[in-house]
């Protein structure tokens, strides 16, 4: 990937633009990425100095993520080195991730701790109150989930997805820098992108609405 810019990176590694452009924007900190699966956007973020707390039901999946994690600091270590094959410790219990095996839903959140919060393919309607408080001050949420398209028979129906405009209402005690419904590859799909106002000071106030349009 030598020579690709930084949205092509992200990418590639698993944020969304819109996520990958906040982080860029911003000093790393402390993460909840909330029914991780194989980590994403755990080891996206862990690789970029942030502290993630990766929470998911799966012990499967979190097992994977961990493969993935070994994998990644040993190819860093191995560049680092010049020597591929180099033995390092990858213990990343002890490192920039933190495995939690646990229901999203009943996982007892910390109350403002996270600088970031996200939610990828997950319906989080049963713990998103809980998720709101646990930002920091100026600490962002970023959701992105499947949309129901009630006029389109070619989308099951599926209560596990939210209704239009059903994140947004949800989210209004926090300051909506980024709202999006549209389709990716023929499925809808929403993202949001908000910031608990308590004190905005860490993120930059140049990063505006305009800013984080895209993808």
């Amino acid at each position: 990937m030598t020579g690709d810019s930084p949205r092509v990176r992200g990418l590639a590694d698993g944020l969304a633009p819109v996520l990958q452009t906040l982080v860029d924007e911003c000093p790393p900190g402390r993460a909840l990425d909330v029914a991780t699966g194989t980590g994403r956007n755990a080891l996206a973020l862990a690789a970029r100095g942030w502290t993630v707390d990766a929470v998911d039901i799966s012990r499967a999946q979190l097992e994977r993520a961990r493969a993935r994690e070994r994998n990644r600091v040993q190819s860093t270590a191995d560049r680092a080195a010049g020597a591929p094959g180099t033995d390092i410790n990858a213990d990343t219990d002890t490192g920039t991730c933190n495995w939690i095996l646990a229901d999203a839903d009943r996982y007892c959140v910390p109350e403002r701790q996270y600088d970031l919060v996200t939610v990828s393919f997950f319906d989080a309607r049963n713990c998103l109150s809980a998720l709101i408080d646990a930002l920091a001050p100026g600490g962002c949420l970023w959701v992105e989930h499947y949309l129901e398209s009630p006029a389109d028979e070619s989308v099951p129906a599926d209560r596990f997805r939210l209704e239009p405009n059903e994140l947004l209402a949800a989210c209004s005690e926090l300051t909506v820098i980024h709202y999006t419904e549209r389709r990716v590859d023929g499925e809808p799909r929403v993202g949001l992108l908000a910031r608990n106002e308590r004190d905005s000071s860490r993120w930059r106030p140049e990063l505006a609405r305009s800013d984080l349009d895209g993808p």
